[in-house]
């Protein structure tokens, strides 16, 4: 089984930590930073084994700007 790195974007919400898998559309929560990446990696693995990833080139992520009134 191959093993690969994964993004996780992470906000605090209603008092616990919200993680997103942007590759791949997981998201999961935890009560610490440690315990939502931990249930993202479960949700992320287990929505692989249903939907295993096509190959092609990995994304990749950036930032942009934008203007705030």
């Amino acid at each position: 089984m191959a093993t690969r790195t994964f993004t996780a974007i992470l906000h605090k919400e209603a008092g616990l930590w919200v993680a997103e898998c942007p590759e791949v559309g997981a998201f999961s929560q935890g009560s610490s930073v440690e315990d939502a990446l931990a249930n993202l990696k479960e949700a992320t693995e287990l929505y692989l084994e249903e939907f295993p990833l096509k190959d092609g080139p990995p994304a990749f992520l950036t930032t942009f700007e934008a203007k705030c009134v």
